[in-house]
């Protein structure tokens, strides 16, 4: 279900009035969204869903009880937030608790499009239609996902605090697979504004790295020159960015933090050409207004030219450490540079493209070691040329190393990851002695 901002504010301030705890949090989420599956040519499975699920936080001296319910009955949230105080009662004290912020200003984001918020079945039919005719041209088949849809998120609390955001959507992507089985393509987008989108091209993009005709090939494991198209930069650049916190830094945890105490922010840490920003006012890739414990969202470089800027940190932390409160980011943009994928693509002697990574994992937190494996669409390179698919392959990196061997960058673009539905805009890249540490035969 989808409430506007009115009806999330009414629906707050009445729980709030209605818990006799010394304070209380109120967290309403909700979502109205259809999604098309689609194989073999036809639909397979068409699901549409609405809900809403409240979650109430009771504070009673330093303990939190919380219970989250799912509907919009009155009485049954009544009941919860009755629950949440009774739970608060019986618990011990938090010795990280904080009472609940009040009143505060947020940005505007760019999250939300009238136009695809309204979007129906209809559109999503065509959509794939059209998907599904970019591989049958290219005799390929094409198995994906259409969906669309709107949601909305709010916070408030006892202390006078009121957030409300809301966002819509359109997610397309597709996996080609060649008419032998033996290897695919995947092409993917996901975007706050249908306009920018355009399904056909989405489809013609995967069904032509299914439809090439070589013979795929077995490489050696090993380092290799790297070329990651912005998909595979953006799924790297998440793990970087989940990564980037101020606790597990200051206790020294993190790859983040300086032998012999203290963190690693003002050093410079990967290549000069790695910049990874977030913006509530981001045209390309907006982040909410508000994150959280309803901590404003501000403009802020996560790293710049190298070097590591900014660590997320909770209020509590904030506080112990006499540091700023700053909530973690989960849209961002990775900046870009000047070199095309074709430019890197002629400048390479031999190396290996990549489309995607699948099962990404993190080994070593204190060396941001990770491992993964290629998917939907590997290609041998050589002297400037893609000459043949290339299998899967596993690889074994550490971030930091991946980030500061940029041999050259490309303009950022709007990608769709498959890790947590964040909006991220990455660029292509061209990375050297990226290294592979074993074969997967699996497409």
């Amino acid at each position: 279900m989808f409430l506007t901002r009115d009806d999330a504010l009414a629906l707050a301030r009445r729980l709030v009035a209605s818990s006799t705890a010394d304070s209380c949090v109120i967290h309403i989420d909700g979502e109205e969204a259809q999604s098309l599956r689609f194989a073999g040519g036809g639909v397979t499975t068409n699901v549409a869903t609405a809900r809403v699920t409240t979650r109430v936080e009771a504070h009673v001296g330093g303990r939190v009880g919380a219970v989250s319910i799912g509907g919009l009955e009155w009485e049954a949230l009544a009941r919860a937030a009755a629950r949440a105080e009774e739970i608060a009662r019986l618990l011990p004290e938090d010795p990280e608790f904080l009472p609940p912020l009040g009143a505060s200003a947020y940005p505007e984001s760019a999250r939300y499009d009238e136009a695809t918020a309204a979007l129906d079945l209809r559109f999503l039919a065509e959509a794939t239609a059209r998907i599904v005719a970019e591989g049958s041209a290219r005799d390929v088949n094409m198995y994906g996902c259409a969906a669309t849809g709107r949601r909305f998120s709010a916070l408030a609390s006892s202390a006078g605090l009121f957030a409300y955001d809301r966002e819509s959507f359109v997610d397309l992507s597709t996996t080609a697979r060649h008419r032998n089985d033996g290897w695919s393509g995947w092409s993917g987008a996901r975007d706050f504004a249908v306009a920018r989108l355009d399904p056909a091209a989405i489809g013609r993009r995967a069904a032509l790295k299914a439809a090439r005709d070589e013979e795929p090939l077995d490489l050696e494991p090993g380092r290799y020159m790297v070329i990651l198209e912005p998909t595979a930069v953006g799924e790297l650049a998440q793990w970087l960015m989940w990564m980037l916190r101020a606790r597990p830094a200051d206790e020294g945890r993190s790859f983040f933090s300086r032998p012999g105490g203290g963190t690693r922010l003002g050093e410079t840490l990967f290549s000069p050409q790695l910049s990874i920003r977030s913006d509530p006012g981001d045209a390309n890739a907006p982040e909410a207004p508000f994150g959280d414990e309803g901590l404003a969202q501000e403009p802020r470089f996560w790293v710049e030219q190298g070097v590591a800027r900014t660590l997320a940190r909770p209020r509590f932390w904030a506080q112990k450490t006499g540091a700023e409160a700053v909530p973690p980011a989960a849209n961002f943009t990775v900046a870009g540079g000047t070199t095309s994928l074709e430019e890197m693509i002629r400048g390479v002697r031999r190396g290996i493209l990549v489309t995607r990574f699948w099962y990404t994992n993190l080994v070593e937190p204190r060396s941001l070691l990770l491992t993964g494996l290629t998917r939907d669409g590997n290609f041998l390179v050589e002297n400037g040329e893609i000459v043949a698919p290339v299998r899967n392959m596993r690889f074994n990196e550490n971030l930091d190393g991946v980030f500061s061997r940029i041999a050259a960058i490309g303009a950022s673009e709007r990608v769709k990851t498959e890790m947590g539905g964040a909006t991220i805009c990455a660029p292509p890249m061209l990375i050297e002695g990226f290294e592979f540490s074993s074969k997967s035969s699996g497409i």
